[in-house]
């Protein structure tokens, strides 16, 4: 069943849900203000957009065009729903397809900057798929794996154009790898850890086609306190002085 939230700590932005299948989580929360935004940018692309939590949260920082690519049919359509109770049809734009059929009909170089919050777990030998068709397409790399994020950014993406992802740290290494392998540097990366005292289990890295060497590590970002409630550097990342960073650029 279909719910209408406000799309966390932004009230101003409301987002359609469905709490039996896979809902949005921090992850693109945190991917949409740590993406370094340009008064030069003038198009985005979201690979597996879900109900859209991303380009809800970028349209408040830019006026770029977005465009965010979703696969499962019944999610695209509530990410279009979404996108019409928020007014944002004239800036957003929700594709109903495979981001390889996107790729192979689309033009070359054309977006400043490119998102992704792609699933996080390999199909492997002794895989159990979850009872639910869309947890299952959400979570595990069954038709998106960040190699495919990447092979489809480096035709998309113009000349020095920046790329985003949000992954599981357990799988850093590999990543930074293929960043490299197809063609993008390493820029920034930031660690999120869930408390203090827990290891690191996500992070936040951005690319540039054809880069300069040269990679910044920001200061790690805690998201809870021991009691449970979010830290102050959260909500500042999240609504506080990123908000009034990157509406300077504009």
């Amino acid at each position: 069943m279909k719910q209408l939230h406000d799309l966390l700590e932004y009230p101003n932005r409301k987002i359609y849900q469905n709490k039996n299948w896979f809902s949005f989580s921090l992850d693109s929360v945190l991917l949409a203000n740590f993406v370094t935004l340009l008064p030069t940018t003038k198009k985005i692309l979201d690979i597996g957009t879900g109900t859209a939590p991303i380009p809800l949260i970028l349209s408040l920082y830019t006026k770029a065009k977005i465009i965010g690519v979703e696969i499962q049919k019944d999610i695209a359509a509530l990410a279009m729903e979404t996108i019409n109770t928020n007014n944002l049809t004239d800036q957003i734009e929700i594709v109903n397809d495979n981001i390889i059929n996107y790729y192979n009909t689309s033009l070359n170089e054309q977006f400043d900057i490119i998102v992704s919050n792609p699933p996080y777990f390999k199909k492997t030998e002794g895989f159990q798929a979850n009872k639910d068709v869309h947890k299952t397409i959400a979570r595990c790399e069954l038709y998106l794996s960040v190699e495919e994020v990447l092979k489809v950014s480096k035709k998309l993406l113009k000349n020095k154009g920046v790329i985003a992802i949000v992954h599981r740290t357990e799988r850093f290494i590999e990543i930074i790898n293929l960043f490299q392998k197809h063609g993008f540097e390493p820029k920034k990366v930031k660690f999120i850890y869930s408390k203090s005292n827990q290891p690191s289990k996500l992070f936040l890295l951005e690319g540039v086609k054809c880069g300069k060497s040269g990679l910044k590590i920001e200061a790690p970002l805690i998201i809870y306190k021991d009691d449970g409630s979010y830290t102050k550097e959260y909500l500042d990342f999240i609504k506080g002085g990123i908000l009034n960073d990157k509406s300077k650029k504009l």
